[in-house]
């Protein structure tokens, strides 16, 4: 009955927050001006965003969502993943996208997908609370795997922002973006690199938490790496050479 209910609440959360996505991309791809403010290397990251989110990350929300109902566990992992790649996307929206009539909406969707992913984390520690860590699990693999991507994105943003310092001025994607500092650079500085590399550790260490967290960390490197692909190529086909924020 415990896992009826969790699949249940997490079919429930995953709705309104798959409207929420669906209204924000509609008007950001269809509705003239909701851009308006932004520099056109901003204007063209957002739309590309949005068309990763309606045409992506909604679909396997609602797909995760419906068979996690039906109390598969391995949709409720990528689930999980999921809502931290929403956390890591509408955080930009809020903080880095001019206010505009949408602001609510962003706003919503950061909140909801941040509970959501505070419910998974609670449920799923009290799943696996007990379990042995499996043998078969490539563990030094992906434990090494993790700490090599974060250590090139930090040696990545580093190399931009570590001379603008040193030279009082401001890294080129600050002014193609038209913003004040870079949210990817926050984000991933601050929080998701050093949750890449903690992960590894526990993972390496064979600590029942990395169950948890490294299907969790590879969902959300497989969706951050598809989104970065798909925005680069609208940004080629806009006309812009850069590579996105």
């Amino acid at each position: 009955m415990s896992e009826y209910k969790q699949d249940r609440t997490i079919l429930y959360l995953s709705l309104p927050l798959a409207v929420l996505i669906i209204i924000n991309s509609y008007y950001g791809l269809f509705v003239p001006g909701t851009y308006a403010r932004e520099t056109f290397n901003w204007y063209v990251q957002a739309i590309g965003q949005d068309m990763v989110d309606l045409f992506l990350i909604v679909p396997l929300l609602l797909l995760t969502s419906l068979l996690a109902y039906k109390h598969n566990k391995t949709s409720i992992t990528i689930w999980g993943g999921i809502n931290v790649f929403i956390i890591y996307t509408y955080a930009i929206y809020c903080f880095d996208v001019h206010f505009n009539g949408l602001f609510l909406v962003y706003c919503f969707i950061l909140g909801l997908s941040f509970y959501s992913f505070i419910y998974f984390l609670i449920t799923q520690t009290k799943s696996n609370f007990g379990i042995q860590f499996p043998v078969k699990i490539p563990a030094r693999t992906i434990g090494v795997f993790f700490i090599i991507i974060a250590c090139l994105f930090y040696l990545t943003w580093l190399k931009e922002i570590v001379p603008a310092i040193a030279g009082g001025t401001i890294p080129k994607s600050l002014s193609d973006g038209g913003i004040f500092t870079n949210p990817v650079h926050v984000l991933d500085l601050s929080i998701f690199l050093p949750a890449l590399i903690i992960t590894a550790i526990l993972l390496l260490k064979k600590r029942p938490l990395s169950l948890i967290l490294t299907p969790l960390m590879l969902t959300f490197c497989i969706l951050m790496a598809l989104s970065i692909s798909i925005l680069i190529i609208v940004m080629k086909l806009k006309g812009l050479a850069g590579t996105c924020q």
